[in-house]
């Protein structure tokens, strides 16, 4: 469920005409609704409620946005990070050191040791080379780092090979078959305190049975690690679940995903925590953006919308799915090729699709947008960056500028040379 629905024949982002927003604001903007973040983020926390010990941290890769952040907070999420970047927004947002942890596969030594000095509450451990890099690093700080090891449980996701993380193939974690020896060995290090094991296999699966699988192995990890005299007092079970990008689309519920975790973990004794991200943040956004012209094609006319790859990358990085609506429907439809403005084949969000008829001025908005959307928007083209509206109710925000290309190219010099 989602606060995007029409009054009186128009789209609103809950009480807000999304109209009234584009005018104010422009287009390609994205909006976000208050109330649809809080509500996945209780549903999601609801579903692990059975659970006896958990610890929730937002994927802020999904939706760094200050204001996402902040309203999480106030809902108790912690936050998983990849950078020290997203850690400062993180921080930044009210979310206590102790509730971050700390992921990523390419973390600078320099990264680390802000991290160690804002004393964050988890480092997942991509390698054994990490962790004692990482040891020396809190030994000579004169502090402890707590670590989870992250395995690579040789799991298909059953995901678009893009978001899979879980094959052997793939960059992240260690080898499950090595992980008892790396365990042991960064376990004796000074400085680290390994206190768990941590899994990720992919990003907007569709089935339980992929992550059950990781799970088992994971569970059959730690009882093989304890057996070797070593302690595990918390698992990370990572993210993943996903959400419905078409209307048809059925996903696995919190509840669901909740009840197999339950069943699973029965007797592991540990605080199990997780990391949403596109469950919470999704069906949160949409990207409004305005038809530029119905150009006549081949086959089937190109809608050309003044968004484009650089705002919303899913469509030309995945051949990802979303739903085109227009904010005015007139009750029409016919079959198009909605394309944007950029220079690139690539720059293509849908063809042969099916959507409501739009002319030339009309507004639309592309669904399911509130993750992995502004977080990943560029200036290709040299093109504005996105602004992003948040929605509580009547009132509205703008949460993030606009960014004209006439500001980026102040941030750039010529050399002395060249003048």
């Amino acid at each position: 469920m989602d606060h995007f629905a029409y009054h009186n024949g128009v789209l609103h982002a809950e009480d807000v005409a999304i109209p009234a927003i584009a005018e104010a604001v422009g287009t390609p903007v994205y909006i976000y609704s208050a109330a649809t973040l809080v509500r996945h983020a209780r549903v999601f926390r609801e579903g692990l409620a059975q659970l006896p010990s958990t610890h929730i941290a937002f994927a802020v890769k999904a939706n760094p946005n200050l204001a996402v952040l902040k309203l999480l907070a106030r809902e108790g999420y912690g936050a998983d990070v990849v950078s020290a970047g997203e850690m400062d927004r993180a921080l930044a947002a009210g979310i206590p050191p102790e509730g971050v942890v700390f992921s990523g596969v390419g973390k600078t030594a320099d990264e680390l040791v802000r991290a160690l000095k804002a004393g964050i509450g988890q480092f997942n451990l991509e390698s054994e080379e990490e962790g004692v890099e990482l040891a020396a690093l809190a030994a000579a700080l004169g502090v402890t780092a707590q670590a989870a090891l992250r395995v690579n449980p040789d799991v298909d996701a059953g995901t678009h090979a893009k978001i899979s993380t879980g094959k052997a193939e793939n960059k992240f974690g260690v080898a499950y078959h090595h992980a008892p020896g790396i365990y042991a060995r960064l376990s004796a290090l000074p400085g680290l305190h390994m206190r768990g094991l941590a899994v990720h296999i992919g990003s907007q699966l569709s089935q339980l049975q992929p992550l059950e699988d990781a799970f088992t192995k994971m569970g059959d990890l730690m009882r093989a690690i304890r057996a070797n005299g070593q302690t595990i007092t918390h698992m990370d079970l990572g993210g993943g679940i996903g959400v419905p990008y078409r209307e048809e689309e059925v996903f696995p519920t919190p509840a669901d995903y909740g009840a197999m975790v339950a069943r699973v973990t029965a007797d592991w004794g540990v605080t199990l925590m997780f990391e949403p991200g596109r469950v919470i943040a999704g069906n949160s956004g949409v990207l409004v953006t305005k038809v530029v012209r119905v150009k006549e094609g081949v086959t089937n006319p190109f809608v050309v919308v003044d968004a484009a790859m650089n705002d919303l990358a899913r469509p030309a990085l995945y051949g990802a799915w979303h739903d085109f609506l227009a904010v005015v429907p007139n009750g029409h439809a016919f079959t198009a090729n909605i394309v944007g403005p950029i220079c690139e084949s690539s720059d293509t969000f849908a063809m042969g699709r099916d959507i409501d008829k739009v002319q030339a001025g009309d507004l639309a908005v592309f669904r399911t947008a509130g993750a992995y959307g502004a977080t990943m928007a560029n200036t290709y083209n040299s093109r504005a960056l996105v602004p992003e509206v948040m929605v509580h109710g009547e009132a509205w925000d703008v949460v993030a500028d606009r960014i004209d290309p006439a500001t980026i190219l102040a941030a750039e010099r010529v050399p002395a040379w060249l003048k």
